[in-house]
């Protein structure tokens, strides 16, 4: 609705409370339609982290028209606190919240259909959980599938298609492999990644987006994604009907850490890398 309401959200790592997560609501300026006013925030949720890494999150509007905040395990090696697998706990989960309607005074109300509602315990806006730390969350304009990238650990990165109510397995396991010696807690089945790479070809994933733009044809409903510490991007292609990967192409080798995705109206894709000069936002484009 921004067209009509010209609001937009975000997500950051507040600098006046410390290890604290906040999701805003902003609204553009009255002068200029291509600056916030900074005095329009709303606060939409605070989330105290316990340790000072995965502090960061995604947030992206579904289909449905109801927003995905995706939320690391709160930090600390091994997941101390045991985030993962803890419904009863934000930390290591999709959120899934409703920011048109209020409700208990909060500034967002809890769709009645989230799957954990009625399980004792659980916190109601989790839509799934089992994750370590999301980086980042996207929607494919096309379907509304929802795509969610997860750094590991030790030894693998993942690629996740989110399933509501899913369990994606961190801390028990990390991608498709068993962590730590860890026994399971699981209480729901765990769902395994479309797709998982080892750190011998990068060691942070960062997710990106599915490509439904024009310019790259031969790209045309793949999910491009990157990885922070290789500086290398792919092509994944996935069959919905089999449920499986058909192929994982390498499409660049940046040569530096790559950052995050964005995605235009048109659905051309551009890069964002951490470079030497400061010039860092690139289109993605063909080489032919």
């Amino acid at each position: 609705q921004y067209r009509s309401n010209g609001y937009f959200y975000v997500c950051y790592s507040s600098s006046q409370e410390l290890r604290t997560s906040v999701i805003s609501r902003f609204a553009i300026s009255k002068d200029d339609p291509n600056k916030a006013d900074p005095a329009s925030e709303t606060v939409i949720m605070k989330i105290p982290q316990p340790f000072s890494n995965h502090n960061g999150g995604s947030i992206a509007f579904g289909h449905d028209g109801y927003l995905y905040i995706a939320l690391g395990d709160g930090g600390g090696r091994n997941d101390p606190l045991g985030h993962g697998q803890n419904l009863g706990t934000l930390m290591g989960s999709l959120l899934r919240i409703d920011v048109d309607h209020h409700q208990s005074g909060k500034n967002y109300a809890v769709p009645a259909d989230n799957p954990f509602v009625s399980r004792a315990g659980a916190q109601p806006e989790i839509y799934a959980y089992g994750f370590r730390n999301i980086w980042r969350l996207t929607v494919d304009r096309k379907t509304g599938d929802l795509w969610a990238a997860d750094v590991g650990q030790d030894f693998w990165e993942e690629v996740n298609l989110v399933q509501k109510g899913g369990n994606y397995g961190w801390s028990v396991r990390e991608a498709s492999y068993p962590f730590n010696n860890k026994p399971s807690t699981a209480q729901d089945p765990l769902i395994p990644p479309v797709w998982e790479y080892d750190h011998q070809l990068g060691k942070s994933i960062t997710g990106g987006f599915v490509y439904r733009g024009s310019k790259l044809p031969e790209l045309q409903g793949m999910y491009v994604y990157a990885d922070f510490i290789s500086g290398r991007i792919w092509a994944l292609q996935y069959d919905a009907a089999s449920g499986r990967v058909v192929s994982n192409k390498s499409i660049a080798s940046t040569g530096f850490p790559v950052l995050a995705f964005g995605q235009d109206e048109s659905g051309e894709l551009y890069y964002m890398l951490e470079t030497v000069n400061g010039q860092g936002i690139y289109r993605l484009t063909s080489t032919k």
